[in-house]
């Protein structure tokens, strides 16, 4: 994949053509629903014609199905941007009382995965920090037997897994990502420690509270989005991103209309261009109706509200960094 990422942020252009969601924490909270208001709102873009796609840590199979809930078309982003596949052709009907975790794929556009060697040393490393890593590779999972943490993430990923004695002897060739599960605030302690480790190796990042990864160096969802937006012939200007954890970052500082939502860390808010409410107020939903589904003349207006209501929460961010 070519990076394609901007140098720096791009000033914003409406109209926005391009939409990249994170699932959880974003569209979704505790309970894994999309709510009817950013479900019609998602919808409505759709049929005016904006490209829309998830960018996740999920893998694929399991994004597809809010894919599938929300009619969406356009590649998904997965791992991170370790994966990029299309829509499958057959859609699958999805009882939303009653969801799968996983549903069928499509062809893969793109797939960067770490070297073995490397993928074993992240395992050995998390493990003596005393975290419960695991490993992803395309539509596969990997735990250790015993895993005291599958509870913790099978509810992002779905019960199957592959289930080995020795989860480092397993990895004999290249992996996907790692995944690693501690008790918060413990995966941020580690972030920057993990990045200077495994620097030129493996790039780590935070997709949860509990949750440290790592994928192939330069793989992220900012680089993904930035293929997908060059791919279709849309400037970056005209892209918007919303997120909410420190794995969003770099697509949130790419696009001309980079979002986080109001529950993202410091890092993440002081890079946006706007902070939406909380998912459980449908902030992606206001966002997208405030922006994409408004009139050229009222979205610019409220452009200029959310950018100043994001510059007040960037002060107070700022303000309580400075030491007293």
């Amino acid at each position: 994949m070519r990076n394609h990422r901007p140098a720096s942020r791009p000033d914003a252009a409406f109209p926005i053509r391009l939409l990249a969601l994170d699932i959880d924490g974003t569209l979704v909270g505790h309970d894994f629903r999309v709510s009817d208001r950013t479900r019609a709102a998602v919808a409505e873009a759709v049929r005016r014609g904006v490209r829309v796609s998830l960018a996740t840590g999920r893998m694929a199979s399991s994004a597809v199905v809010y894919a599938n809930q929300l009619g969406l078309v356009e590649p998904i982003i997965a791992h991170q941007g370790a994966v990029v596949r299309e829509m499958p052709t057959r859609r699958e009907r999805m009882d939303p009382a009653a969801l799968p975790f996983r549903g069928r794929v499509g062809r893969l556009l793109h797939h960067e995965a770490m070297p073995a060697a490397v993928v074993r040393e992240a395992i050995e490393w998390c493990r003596a920090q005393g975290l419960d890593p695991h490993v992803n590779v395309l539509e596969r999972i990997v735990v250790w037997r015993d895993d005291p943490s599958f509870d913790d993430y099978s509810g992002y990923l779905g019960p199957e897994a592959d289930i080995v004695p020795d989860l480092v002897a397993t990895i004999r060739r290249p992996m996907t990502k790692v995944i690693s599960v501690g008790v918060p605030p413990r995966p941020m302690e580690l972030i920057g420690e993990a990045r200077r480790y495994f620097a030129g190796r493996a790039d780590a990042t935070v997709s949860h509270p509990r949750f440290l990864e790592f994928v192939a160096p330069g793989v992220s969802k900012g680089r993904a989005v930035a293929w997908l937006a060059h791919r279709a012939g849309i400037p970056m200007a005209q892209v918007m991103t919303i997120g909410d954890a420190l794995n969003d970052l770099e697509m949130i500082s790419d696009a001309g209309h980079g979002a986080a939502m109001g529950s993202a860390p410091a890092e993440v808010r002081l890079a946006a261009r706007y902070v939406a409410a909380p998912v459980d107020e449908d902030g992606s939903a206001a966002l997208i109706e405030a922006l994409v589904l408004a009139s050229p003349e009222q979205a610019a207006r409220n452009a200029r509200r959310l950018e100043e209501e994001a510059r007040a929460v960037r002060r107070e961010l700022r303000g309580q960094a400075r030491p007293t």
